[in-house]
């Protein structure tokens, strides 16, 4: 197992809320067109619901509802699970949603990158920092350069 992990590229995870517990099923295609490119390599994918007294509960699969149009049957997805997520996960990502809404959490290997970070592992390195800067706040910072420059 060691030796796999040494290979493995870095790790993320995403919570994704959707209302209700209704999913268009529009970006499941795209996840699976990234697996068979062989850029991520899902390592779990567990959905949660958090009910109007806050509680979370996991979600099977097969009991999630679905948009008819264009949605791609989530049974491919059953299974996806290295368990790597336990229940306190699936509490703290609850956390983040609004009542009667459910959340999708992802946690995937990032395979593009797994030649990277075995040179980094080899020449001694390691990840002291990672972060994510959503588009929002990219809009936003150049919305106010533009306004700035305008003046």
């Amino acid at each position: 197992m060691n030796d796999d992990i040494e290979e493995m590229g870095p790790v993320d995870y995403l919570v994704v809320e959707f209302p209700g517990t209704r999913l268009t099923g529009e970006a499941f295609p795209l996840l699976i067109d990234l697996v068979d490119k062989g850029l991520i390599r899902i390592l779990d994918l567990r959905f949660v619901q958090k009910d109007a007294d806050g509680t979370v509960t996991a979600l099977e699969i097969e009991g999630l509802d679905q948009d008819d149009a264009g949605a791609v049957s989530l049974s491919v997805f059953d299974g996806a699970s290295s368990d790597l997520l336990d229940q306190d996960d699936l509490d703290e990502a609850g956390n983040a949603l609004d009542p009667g809404n459910a959340a999708a959490i992802l946690v995937y290997e990032n395979r593009w990158a797994a030649p990277f970070a075995r040179a980094l592992r080899r020449a001694g390195a390691q990840m002291v920092a990672s972060g994510r800067i959503p588009v929002q706040a990219i809009l936003a910072s150049l919305d106010a350069e533009e306004a700035g420059e305008g003046g």
